[in-house]
């Protein structure tokens, strides 16, 4: 049967549609087969410029902001070793804990290692509703202290998922907390006091958040702000109590997760002479903004310690080149927490040796300082 010219129409602006359409296709599966994820993305830069790959820093340092998790039965031998490749004096474990694993862990320390390990002792905020709160811990305390134990370790829970015995979340400036931060100040040891986190975990999961990677890698670091208090909420709660404490020393973890806006930590460290702060996990935050950086670490040289968090040997290396060359343009070492490119910060000597070991042996009691009497 002849078709007619209404038909050979059709059938002509079909064949285009259908053309049009496989070739789009065409397209889409040649793109396809060109992606792949951003976390196997690793191009590897053509950029010429000068390099100073650190393996050691430049001066002796104690790192206050570490877990060794088995202490009380861990051979320290080998840890020590790298410790020594690295120039890390002094190793600072907040994971104490309190009681037989305090005294068991300061045991294996001093066979050998008496003054290479400092301990921080850890607390159970979540009795703070039972029968004999807060002498007896209180109690802990003073018997950790007299152990051996130089500080508080307070962790992340405080603030987001402790409880009290009516399941009511346990704020960070809960009065009835303020006994523990007081006798503190008593003792002379300081509170290392890790609350929220990086921001950025409250904010959407799209593409416009910068620690989206870190977010797939691991969706319970989400914060959904329906069920988590807000992360100004909490960090205002911190700030509560460095304000109400003036006499007890603080050291806010992972600049105080506002290494992105370091006008905003300025003003508070102005605002609150008891408060220090440290590296741990947040080098990245300096290293993408140099020249901010420096200025700022220069002008509170007097309020910076040296932390590393998680240890691995060979990622400190990345904190000798940001904090001591020039270098230009090269990797972090941990894609999810800095898909960007680092930059050194050059520091002058004076300031560095305050970050690496003066300043913790101003805030920690009790640190060997002969083992820092020929750097000057």
């Amino acid at each position: 049967m002849a078709f007619s010219k209404k038909k050979w129409l059709w059938l002509f602006l079909f064949t285009l549609l259908f053309l049009g359409f496989s070739y789009w296709l065409i397209g889409k599966i040649q793109y396809r087969l060109q992606v792949m994820d951003v976390e196997n993305y690793e191009p590897v830069s053509t950029l010429k410029v000068p390099e100073n790959l650190l393996t050691r820093a430049k001066f002796p340092f104690i790192d206050v902001h570490n877990h060794q998790f088995t202490m009380p039965i861990q051979n320290l031998d080998k840890l020590v070793a790298e410790m020594d490749e690295l120039n890390m004096a002094v190793m600072v474990n907040l994971s104490g804990f309190r009681g037989k694993y305090l005294e068991w862990s300061l045991e294996n320390v001093n066979k050998k290692y008496g003054n290479r390990f400092v301990l921080f002792m850890n607390i159970d905020f979540e009795k703070l509703d039972d029968e004999g709160w807060p002498e007896k811990t209180l109690e802990i305390m003073d018997e950790a202290v007299s152990m051996g134990a130089k500080g508080l370790k307070v962790y992340k829970s405080l603030g987001l998922t402790d409880k009290d015995n009516e399941g009511n979340r346990i704020h960070v400036d809960d009065p009835r907390l303020d006994p523990i931060w007081t006798k503190c100040g008593a003792l002379g040891i300081p509170v290392l006091i890790h609350t929220g986190e990086p921001p950025a975990f409250w904010l959407p999961k799209d593409k416009n958040n910068e620690r989206w990677l870190e977010l797939k890698q691991y969706p319970s670091r989400y914060k959904d702000p329906n069920s988590n208090p807000s992360f100004e909420d909490v960090m205002a709660e911190q700030h509560s109590i460095f304000k109400r404490h003036p006499n007890t020393k603080f050291i806010a973890a992972h600049l105080g997760w506002f290494g992105n806006d370091l006008n905003r930590l300025g003003k508070i460290l102005d605002e609150m002479p008891n408060v220090y702060t440290e590296l741990g996990a947040v080098l990245a935050e300096l290293g993408r903004q140099p020249i901010s950086a420096r200025k700022w670490l220069i002008k509170y040289q007097d309020r910076v310690l040296m932390g590393k968090d998680s240890y691995k040997q060979e990622e400190y290396h990345t904190y000798f080149r940001v904090l001591e060359t020039y270098d230009e343009y090269f990797d972090y070492y941990r894609k999810r927490h800095a898909h960007w490119k680092m930059y050194g910060l050059g520091l002058p000597d004076s300031v560095l040796q305050k970050i690496y070991y003066k300043n913790a042996l101003h805030l920690i009691p009790g640190i060997d300082e002969s083992l820092f009497e020929l750097v000057d």
